[in-house]
């Protein structure tokens, strides 16, 4: 668990401090008010619609009680302005990313998750892909049939991998900030970490640094490994350039490997 402080200077204080939007019984207009605008920020990744965007066929069947939340999230996600938004003018791995983000409310953990869904897709179709993710065991466990999916990544939650919290970070940048108004927004951004199957360092939205030691727990920690390129013999090496990596306890040793492999020279590992 992460400090309330380390919260606000990574800006996620309002999910920190929230708690899940559920649509309890006897409910009240303004609690399916509630629950309709927390569904589309977090289906439509804090995109702005306007009124003519909306669903309102949906809504009403929620408001009547003839849906759940859950079949109101499938209808906002097999709906033809979520496609516009982030299928078609998307990547294919870009447009899954957004999906756990969107869904799940986390990042995916490894490129094995990728390809199962790039998979699906190709086999099944677009249908098959968004479903798989509203019936799944995970979204039951955590959402049920009444709770607005919110981000799992920012709080400990049961069963959930730390390497969660790194990944899910390259996806958010803000709660002011929506999926489409970020720079490069057509392309995957973890497919390198998953690829690689690397840590990567959290970077505060506001402040530009790399945020230290925000995961506890001793093989949940963090560490920081500095290394230097080695010459390469071939030519003159004026200057060494010094690297930094962040790694979970976990990637040490492999990324160590890699390293070593490329010919880096590890200058020290320490606590981050």
């Amino acid at each position: 668990m992460i400090s309330s402080m380390t919260a606000q200077q990574l800006g996620i204080e309002p999910f920190f401090a929230s708690a899940p939007v559920e649509l309890r019984a006897n409910y009240t207009e303004e609690d399916v008010q509630t629950v309709i605008w927390a569904t589309y920020r977090q289906v439509f990744g804090n995109e702005h619609l306007m009124q003519l965007e909306r669903l309102t066929s949906a809504e009403s069947l929620l408001r009547g009680g003839d849906i759940t939340v859950r079949d109101f999230v499938r209808a906002l996600a097999m709906s033809e302005l979520y496609r516009q938004k982030f299928f078609y003018a998307t990547s294919q791995t870009r447009f899954i990313e957004l999906n756990y983000k969107h869904l799940l409310g986390r990042a995916p953990y490894d490129q094995s998750e990728i390809s199962e869904h790039v998979n699906l897709y190709i086999k099944r179709g677009y249908e098959a892909e968004i479903n798989s993710y509203l019936d799944s065991q995970e979204y039951q466990d955590h959402f049920g049939e009444m709770i607005v999916p919110y981000y799992q990544g920012f709080t400990t939650q049961a069963g959930q991998k730390t390497i969660g919290f790194n990944r899910l970070f390259q996806l958010y940048r803000g709660y002011a900030n929506s999926d489409r108004s970020q720079g490069n927004t057509k392309q995957a951004r973890l497919t390198q970490e998953l690829a690689l199957n690397l840590a990567t360092p959290v970077r505060p939205s506001t402040l530009g640094g790399e945020l230290s030691g925000t995961i506890s727990g001793e093989r949940g920690q963090l560490y920081r490994i500095r290394v230097t390129q080695a010459a390469s013999g071939r030519t003159t090496q004026i200057r060494r350039s010094i690297s930094e990596y962040l790694v979970a306890y976990e990637q040490l040793s492999p990324t160590m490997q890699r390293l070593n492999q490329r010919g880096s020279r590890i200058l020290s590992i320490s606590l981050a």
